[in-house]
């Protein structure tokens, strides 16, 4: 159950961006993500909250490999739209006996990027729904560590 909720996870944050046919219009800089995520389900799991900072250079939202999160291991990209203004994606992962199919919608507004991703998963465990929705908002120059 917990590597299920681990995939859906970090399939949550894949936003593959790679053969883009826009530059996305996101300001580089330092940005911070809140992720809220809710689960319904055979199996009671409290909401999610994360929070994320992430440096994204020019280079980085030039590029063709530009990606929030590099796709997992087991997922397979099934549809990608990549706009300036967002990316609506499709894809599928399987692990350990479950699959997960996750449709998500991102919108790039210069300063904020907003997007709402939904798992469904069916696993030993049964059927579950994860719904997430990511607030991104642009801090200000990449601060050096």
């Amino acid at each position: 159950m917990r590597h299920i909720l681990t995939l859906a996870a970090a399939a949550t944050l894949a936003l593959p961006l790679a053969a883009q046919a826009a530059t996305p219009d996101i300001q580089p800089g330092q940005w911070t993500f809140v992720s809220v995520t809710t689960v319904e389900g055979d199996v009671d799991v409290p909401e999610r909250k994360d929070r994320e900072r992430q440096c994204i250079s020019e280079d980085d939202i030039e590029s063709a490999d530009f990606g929030f999160v590099e796709e997992q291991e087991g997922c397979e990209l099934l549809n990608q739209d990549i706009r300036a203004d967002g990316l609506d994606y499709r894809m599928t992962c399987t692990a350990d006996g479950g699959q997960a199919d996750i449709d998500g919608a991102m919108q790039f507004m210069g300063d904020t990027i907003k997007g709402d991703v939904m798992i469904d998963t069916q696993s030993p465990v049964g059927r579950m729904t994860m719904k997430t929705h990511i607030d991104g908002n642009y801090q200000g120059e990449c601060q050096s560590d």
